[in-house]
């Protein structure tokens, strides 16, 4: 419910609040699944994933009990800082999502009770942030939920001491976790050799471009150099919209998406997200047209100053244009619009994270292939950075989940294979524990490639890369199982 409200712009859910407890997420699963087949044989498959995959997630696994996260996306407030509607009608919906916080966050507090103690741990300043989100001048229904929240934010804090300390789901979970919400087979061990080999292509690429601005240091040690040309926290707004806007012109030259409509813009995150450095807010395809938002973070002034200069690295001249790339054009913002336009409602509903996310990192590669930037070789090493630190995490989530690594040696990976180091690597590595898909990134990526010379071999001189993007994005987001549909193959799920 709350992505598809917000991802989607599906508002007949507004001011609802899911019921995650044990009985209500029971008496819903009993209803997956009992409605008449659809019509559209694609969308029938591809709505049949989603089906498999929240059998999976909430009856098998059970992520309701095991993961803070899964309440916190219900009690979120932000997405009704989005101008879909009248600052009013928004108001309203908000004031009840609000007064519902404290059954919500109580059932939370009854429910969450195989949450594993590193999870906690990992999640309990995103758990405190939340109350962030809360309007002033909210009255007794702000009061109420304050309160609510506080409770929640406890049993949190004492779940973090005294939960089980191995957050590990097993290696047979994620592969059924993996497997369900993309509609493939994954191996985990083959996954695992190909991280390996696309580390290593990587390693390769930022060491060619890295001899293109000194070939006398390591390649990691200089970009770790590079990183520290940023702009200042005042200045972080100026360089996300210029490169925002050379982003959209490169995009638009080279017709690399099927729409250029639309209108991107360049914010501040709502507060209660700013634990992300940067994110996009499209214009959902359910919503009427409206611009879109960048939400970039700065740090905040108030942090201690090592803080604040590892957060600036991120928006350096080497990373920053990559993260654009990423964000907006030609991935997520184009996606976002290519959304709009998808023919049923499944489509443009229903997303698959890996293609959503392995399209954007896709096209950060795209940019570099396309000649994005290219007499300055920062751009090129800014993506090879990236994709390290994504390729690391693919690597992380099976290592930690199957128990061949701890998030310590997350960590120490982390700081060989990336520039990353210190409380960075520990924090990326930490993410596996309660994000335990966030290979999705490098996963996408790699099955798009994959298919792209697919195409590129069946398509023979009918192929182009405008013919290959258009073809993908008309089945919305599809999961990585169904994506040989978009080259004409019957759908087989």
């Amino acid at each position: 419910m709350p992505w598809v409200r917000e991802g989607a712009g599906r508002h007949e859910y507004d001011g609802r609040i899911p019921d995650y407890s044990v009985t209500g997420v029971r008496d819903a699963l009993a209803r997956v699944g009992d409605g008449p087949p659809l019509d559209d044989p694609y969308d029938e498959a591809h709505l049949r994933v989603f089906e498999s995959f929240v059998r999976v997630a909430y009856g098998e696994l059970e992520a309701h009990r095991r993961n803070p996260i899964e309440h916190l996306g219900a009690l979120d407030l932000a997405g009704y800082d989005r101008e879909y509607a009248p600052p009013a009608e928004r108001a309203a919906v908000r004031e009840r999502h609000l007064a519902a916080w404290p059954e919500a966050a109580d059932a939370a507090v009854r429910t969450l009770d195989l949450v594993p103690a590193p999870v906690a741990r990992a999640l309990l300043g995103t758990v405190r942030g939340l109350a962030a989100g809360i309007p002033s001048g909210s009255g007794e229904a702000g009061d109420r939920a304050l309160a609510a929240h506080a409770r929640l934010a406890a049993h949190v804090e004492d779940l973090a001491e005294h939960g089980d300390p191995d957050a590990a789901l097993g290696a047979p979970a994620l592969a059924r976790l993996m497997s369900a919400a993309e509609g493939l087979d994954v191996d985990l061990g083959v996954l695992a050799t190909e991280a390996d080999r696309e580390r290593d292509r990587l390693m390769a690429l930022l060491a060619e471009s890295c001899a293109r601005l000194d070939a006398t240091k390591p390649p990691l040690e200089l970009c770790r150099e590079l990183v520290r040309d940023h702009p200042d926290t005042d200045g972080v707004m100026d360089a996300s919209r210029l490169w925002t806007e050379r982003a959209l012109a490169f995009t638009r030259e080279h017709d690399l998406v099927p729409y250029h409509d639309g209108e991107c813009l360049v914010g501040p995150a709502p507060e209660s997200r700013r634990w992300g450095m940067a994110m996009m807010s499209w214009a959902a395809p359910g919503e009427p047209d409206a611009p879109s938002w960048y939400h970039v973070s700065p740090p905040d002034p108030s942090w201690p100053a090592e803080d604040v200069e590892d957060w600036l690295q991120v928006f350096s001249a080497t990373t920053l244009p990559g993260i654009t790339v990423h964000e907006v054009a030609p991935g997520h913002f184009s996606h976002g619009r290519a959304l709009r336009h998808a023919p049923t409602a499944v489509r443009r509903t229903l997303f698959s994270d890996a293609f959503v996310e392995g399209w954007a990192h896709y096209a950060e590669e795209l940019c570099v292939e396309e000649g994005f930037m290219a007499d300055d070789p920062r751009f090129e090493i800014g993506v090879w950075l990236e994709s390290l630190v994504r390729v690391t995490r693919l690597a992380c989530a099976i290592g930690v989940h199957s128990g061949e690594m701890t998030v310590e040696d997350g960590a120490r990976r982390f700081a060989a294979d990336t520039h990353l180091a210190g409380s960075a690597a520990r924090a990326e590595a930490g993410r596996a524990v309660f994000d335990p898909t966030y290979g999705r990134y490098t996963h996408g990526k790699l099955e798009i490639l994959r298919l792209r010379e697919r195409a590129r071999r069946e398509w023979g001189a009918g192929y182009s890369v405008q013919r290959f993007h258009r073809a993908m994005f008309e089945l919305g987001s599809p999961p990585l199982g169904l994506l040989p549909t978009a080259l004409g193959h019957p759908t087989t799920i």
